[in-house]
């Protein structure tokens, strides 16, 4: 499979809006005898018709099924029309957490440093700390809320990686800052974008070179499928595909399938999860045992203006500082009921978790009370409130 084959597949119309392009992008219905959905192809070997066509399978649309096959098609033209002209080609892969790993490897050169967030999803900075010295690379931790810190770190990097907003606290860096500083020292930028969806931000439209996604998480939507993918720009669109070939990686057919299954709702669903996340973090602002609400859309929040510029919409997914410590979240946490216990988000279901900090910083040790994250699922706002009320009541009970 050449790197162009890589991103072939059925067409979509550029002038599409992003709802029309969740509803029909990677379809082809008159190729499978009109059924709306594309067939799951589980696949390994692909016949060719003649030894000619074996000697020249190299440069044709499926040569075997670990590089391409119709599933795997139709979710990575998606995926690629989601994020706009700028997107050259789309890879899966089996986690959120493979997407970014790779997202690095295909980008840093040899002996180079990789700028990593302090407040980076911690499996990313585990894999900068662990494994990226066994690839000839160095993880360097800069400050996201500061340029001066960065611009200081970046002599002799290959990348930056960028999450918006940072992992279970929630400040917004200056992406556009951090883009140029990073242009001008010849590195490149990969951009977690798990939070927001290409639906609220498209990161190559603001000069990102590569976007890295747990679909896992609201791609997939229904806390079933374990999945990553990383999208390109044109000048590293070759490296990714290449390296991605030579590794021998691929998302499993099952959850490609899925993934795009629930892909097709994801619009009404963040809809939803927005609607509600909203609401509950209006309400969070008023009680008594929270300290803050760490929550961008909110007017006090420090991200607020950096969020109107970039985002302007929120997904699920937020926190809250608890006006105690460890003993007092697994109170709370205890007495709900209706959010359940457990990591991961995005799915149609709410989820509560305390944030373990003290390893996840480096720079700016986290120095205020428990961190609670909630993901705000399908349920009713009312009966969600309820549970929190729960929760609080269980700290005055303490």
């Amino acid at each position: 499979m050449s790197e162009d084959d890589a991103k072939s597949g059925p067409p979509h119309d550029p002038a599409w809006h992003s709802d029309t392009i969740l509803t029909h992008a990677g379809l082809a219905p008159h190729d499978y005898h009109g059924f709306v959905n594309p067939p799951v192809v589980r696949a390994s070997t692909v016949l060719h018709k003649d030894a000619d066509a074996l000697l020249a399978r190299s440069g044709i649309r499926y040569p075997y099924g670990l590089n391409n096959t119709p599933t795997i098609e139709a979710l990575t033209t998606a995926l690629t029309a989601l994020e706009g002209d700028k997107a050259a080609g789309t890879v899966l892969l089996p986690s959120g957490l493979a997407a970014v790993a790779i997202a690095i490897m295909a980008v840093m050169r040899p002996a180079s440093k990789v700028l990593i967030p302090d407040n980076a999803y911690y499996p990313s900075r585990r894999f900068g700390d662990v494994s990226l010295a066994q690839f000839g690379g160095e993880a360097v931790y800069y400050d996201p809320l500061s340029i001066d810190d960065l611009t200081a770190k970046l002599d002799g990097a290959s990348a930056v990686l960028i999450e918006a907003p940072g992992s279970l606290t929630f400040e917004l860096p200056d992406t556009a800052k951090i883009v140029a500083a990073a242009r001008d020292a010849g590195a490149l930028t990969i951009f977690d974008n798990t939070w927001a969806t290409p639906l609220i931000y498209r990161p190559l439209d603001h000069g990102v070179d590569l976007v890295a996604y747990a679909g896992t998480k609201y791609f997939g939507g229904h806390s079933d499928l374990m999945i990553g993918s990383i999208t390109a720009n044109a000048t590293t669109w070759p490296r990714l595909a290449r390296l991605h070939k030579n590794l021998g990686l691929q998302a499993g057919t099952e959850e490609i399938w899925l993934t795009l299954r629930g892909l097709r709702t994801m619009s009404v669903r963040l809809e939803r999860h927005e609607k509600s996340a909203l609401a509950i973090a209006k309400w969070l602002t008023a009680r008594p045992e929270v300290e803050r609400v760490l929550c961008p859309a909110l007017p006090d929040d420090p991200g607020h203006a950096l969020w109107q510029r970039d985002f302007k919409r929120i997904s699920g997914l937020f926190g809250f500082v608890l006006k105690g410590g460890m003993p007092e979240a697994k109170r709370f946490l205890n007495a709900l009921r209706l959010f359940g216990l457990g990591p991961s988000w995005g799915g149609f279901e709410s989820l509560a978790v305390v944030a373990e900090l003290d390893y996840a910083r480096t720079i700016r040790p986290w120095t205020e009370g428990a961190v609670i994250r909630l993901h705000v699922g399908l349920e009713d706002v009312a009966d969600l409130i309820t549970d929190l009320e729960r929760g609080f009541a269980a700290l005055a009970d303490g």
